[in-house]
């Protein structure tokens, strides 16, 4: 059963992407629901996961576990939009912004990528 804390919107977009648009918290109520759609997805042929955090309120160790487990699980990019300040400040922290594909910083205050 899906969990009211995290929102995944999903767009298809063609045979080999999608795009997963993230809105509430992500942490360890709700990571295993996005590794979860992460791997139904490449399953299904969409190898390269664009992850959209505009929505994204709360993102906590659970959270950053799951975005490595889906980067090191797939054949296909995994890249990160819209990270808010929060975020982005957290990836940082970490070390994961060396890890994972995080785009260059904004004057804006949201790191965005198109794709």
């Amino acid at each position: 059963m899906p969990s009211p804390l995290l929102t995944i919107e999903v767009d298809r977009r063609d045979a080999g992407s999608a795009r997963l648009r993230l809105v509430g918290e992500l942490d360890f109520d709700t990571a295993p629901e996005l590794v979860a759609t992460a791997t139904e997805l490449r399953r299904d042929g969409h190898q390269e996961l664009w992850l959209d955090f505009a929505g994204v309120t709360l993102c906590d160790s659970s959270g950053l576990s799951a975005l490595v487990v889906i980067h090191r699980s797939g054949t296909g990019g995994v890249h990160l939009t819209d990270l808010t300040p929060n975020v982005r400040q957290l990836l940082d922290r970490t070390g994961l912004a060396e890890v994972l594909p995080v785009p260059p910083r904004t004057a804006g205050g949201v790191d965005r990528e198109v794709g």
